[in-house]
């Protein structure tokens, strides 16, 4: 890989607890996935951007002339400070030749990517002829947080390319961050472009992206934890799919059948919240092996929680009862009725117990990853610190 492309990396997420309370007004703790979506920004083919996403089939490139014509075109539109128009967005759509009605993963990726590069370029100068590759370890879909990672390494990447933030990898180092009012920025330009993707994000997702760690999010509000500890977890995907919306609805609707059974229940699920985050905040300075015991038992309340509320699924049961016959908690992470669970596992859990408890997990059809949370945000890298594979993924094919 050439020496002169530039490597940055941002991690997923997981909801460690509050999923659906949240909408309710209670509090949320997001965490950084060990799991990450690299970028390679090298000099491109004079005059011209190119973008390759090999997971999602992508393979365009656009002529630079024709990107400033159709900037100047759209002319005043592009404010971070506001959501992307409609109207840009229809425009940027036929400029890519993407149907009108198209939400597949590989037509959001093509349209954030051009509203990225010509709202960036606007403020501080044409990004220069570049090729981007962008990789990820995150499947798409699963409430991971993988759109928001991707839109994270395209802020960092095309902020840089423009001269509007530096390149704090000195020499001899093989990873660096950017300074906090770098970071504000990556994550103000992220979340404009989950925007596209997704019309209304909490922005919790390119926060955790952009800071990495742990966020608490409530009522519109992100802030983020003091040190947190990294934990290893299994990740494992039922790849149930499920639609967050009507997973919303039933909870709401529940709500108000019952709200002298709910309110209790959400008011509970918020006390989880605060007392996980109360634990993970004493851990670095203590590590003690009496806090897994109780972040065990905050899994299993919650679980049992989700379940009362209706969000839990056969699958994610199943899920629970695997990783109970190996002495492990799980818990649903994100919006429930399939998709992902998270099982902690204590330091002393030996690899033997971990490598039974993936087989058992595959064995039902299911997807298993052996990661952690707490991960850090959005990184710079030097190609020594890159796995092999990701330094494959990321080569010229």
């Amino acid at each position: 890989m050439a020496e002169r492309g530039l490597v940055v990396s941002a991690p997923g997420k997981v909801i460690l607890h509050g999923e659906h309370a949240v909408v309710h007004g209670k509090a949320a703790l997001a965490v950084a996935l060990g799991l990450r979506t690299f970028l390679c920004l090298r000099p491109g083919g004079e005059g011209r951007l190119r973008v390759r996403l090999p997971g999602v089939g992508v393979l365009r490139s656009w002529e630079r002339p024709g990107l400033s014509a159709l900037r100047e075109q759209l002319g005043a539109d592009f404010d971070e400070s506001k959501p992307p128009s409609a109207e840009v967005l229809e425009a940027l759509k036929e400029f890519a030749g993407i149907p009108a009605e198209a939400s597949g993963p590989d037509s959001l990726a093509i349209l954030a990517f051009l509203y990225m590069c010509l709202a960036i370029s606007a403020k501080y100068g044409d990004v220069p002829s570049v090729d981007i590759v962008v990789w990820s370890e995150l499947p798409t879909g699963a409430g991971l947080g993988s759109s928001a990672a991707y839109a994270v390494c395209l802020a960092a990447a095309l902020l840089h390319a423009c001269g509007a933030i530096s390149c704090p990898l000195k020499d001899g180092e093989i990873t660096a961050r950017w300074t906090e009012e770098e970071m504000t920025l990556i994550n103000s330009w992220a979340f404009q472009g989950e925007r596209v993707i997704h019309g209304n994000p909490s922005g919790v997702d390119n926060a955790v992206g952009t800071w990495g760690g742990a966020l608490r999010y409530q009522s519109g509000k992100i802030k983020a934890l003091k040190r947190v500890p990294t934990l290893r977890i299994l990740l494992t995907n039922t790849k149930v799919p499920r639609s967050t919306k009507v997973l919303v609805a039933g909870v709401k609707e529940k709500i108000l059948k019952f709200p002298a059974i709910m309110n209790p229940v959400l008011d509970s699920i918020d006390a989880i919240s605060q007392e996980c985050q109360s634990v993970l905040e004493a851990m670095p300075a203590n590590p003690s092996p009496e806090h897994y015991p109780v972040l065990e038992e905050l899994f299993d309340i919650n679980q049992h929680h989700l379940n009362v509320i209706g969000v839990g699924h056969p699958s994610l049961d199943r899920l629970c009862r695997v990783t109970a016959s190996h002495g492990l908690h799980s818990k649903l992470t994100g919006a429930g009725g399939g998709g992902c669970g998270i099982t902690l596992l204590r330091p002393d859990t030996t690899p033997q117990a971990v490598e039974a408890a993936k087989r058992d997990l595959c064995a039902c059809g299911f997807e298993c990853w052996e990661t952690d949370i707490g991960a850090p945000g959005v990184t710079l890298h030097s190609s020594s610190s890159l796995k092999a594979q990701v330094l494959h993924e990321l080569s010229e094919s």
